[in-house]
């Protein structure tokens, strides 16, 4: 659903919001929802792409405003990436640190997936969910926007461990046993960090040999935002979850910042480097 192409980055400007320098085309802003309304925004693009777009449906969805909705919202930190230029909101990323977790009860993932390991793990952690980007935005720069927008949230409060789940669509793990296997076989977290899906979702992630496995035809089966974490040097953990309500198959992605080396911190650190 996402664009990695990787072009300018933005930089703060002095009401701590984020415009890029960019010529004609879209105009970036980076906003840190504060209230109601930028809540409400990014709320209803979800509902554009996660419900609309995918499918996908939920208990506290609001289908008369348009709304995509849950209970963690009130708790979280929002980062929208709005396009002045057209006055529309670009993309979205929602994420929530431990403080975000003990008020709200929980992260989100962990109706999905027991992450005992990365809580005993005893290093900061930021939890990323409900990414998504405008249809009139992918294939250009505004997922570089908001990842270097993240790369200063993630320096700012120090976090060294980033996770979240992202989605396969649709609901039957066997169609999906290419990528799913390639994901076990060849990018399964070590144990110190592996997370495991819980019953009653949790369904298998090795269904194929790997020496049986279409290499070409799971890395294109994979969706753009799992392999850009991969890219990144993100791993997986044990078992994929069926979550029936919002119409997908998800993994849990976990990337641990201390294993960012070479060119692939560098490309992260972008939006660090560029202050």
């Amino acid at each position: 659903m996402v664009s990695q192409k990787l072009t300018n980055s933005g930089a703060f400007s002095k009401n701590g919001r984020s415009e890029s320098k960019a010529g004609p085309g879209p105009r970036f802003e980076i906003v840190m929802g504060t209230g109601p309304a930028d809540i409400e925004a990014a709320q209803a693009l979800r509902y554009d792409v996660f419900v609309r777009e995918l499918g996908g449906d939920g208990p506290m969805v609001d289908h008369t405003r348009g709304l995509e909705c849950d209970d963690f919202d009130a708790f979280a930190d929002h980062m929208l990436l709005w396009d002045r230029a057209a006055d529309r909101l670009a993309g979205v990323y929602r994420m929530m640190r431990t403080p975000h977790a003990a008020a709200a009860g929980r992260f989100y993932s962990a109706g999905e997936y027991d992450l005992t390991p990365l809580m005993q793990s005893g290093r900061p952690v930021l939890e990323l969910g409900r990414s998504c980007l405008h249809t009139a935005y992918r294939g250009g720069t505004a997922m570089y926007q908001l990842w270097c927008a993240l790369a200063r949230y993630v320096a700012a409060h120090q976090i060294e461990i980033l996770f979240g789940v992202a989605s396969f669509h649709g609901t039957d793990p066997g169609a999906l046993a290419e990528p799913l296997s390639l994901l076990h076989h060849n990018h399964l977290a070590p144990e110190n960090l592996r997370v495991t899906a819980r019953a009653p979702g949790a369904a298998e992630m090795n269904r194929m040999p790997a020496e049986a496995i279409d290499k070409r035809a799971a890395m294109v089966a994979i969706p753009t935002l799992i392999k850009a974490y991969l890219r990144l040097g993100g791993v997986v953990g044990q078992g994929a979850f069926v979550d029936h309500a919002f119409n997908t198959t998800d993994v849990c992605l976990i990337m641990d910042t201390a294993r960012l080396t070479g060119r692939q911190g560098r490309l992260y650190g972008a939006g660090i480097a560029s202050q």
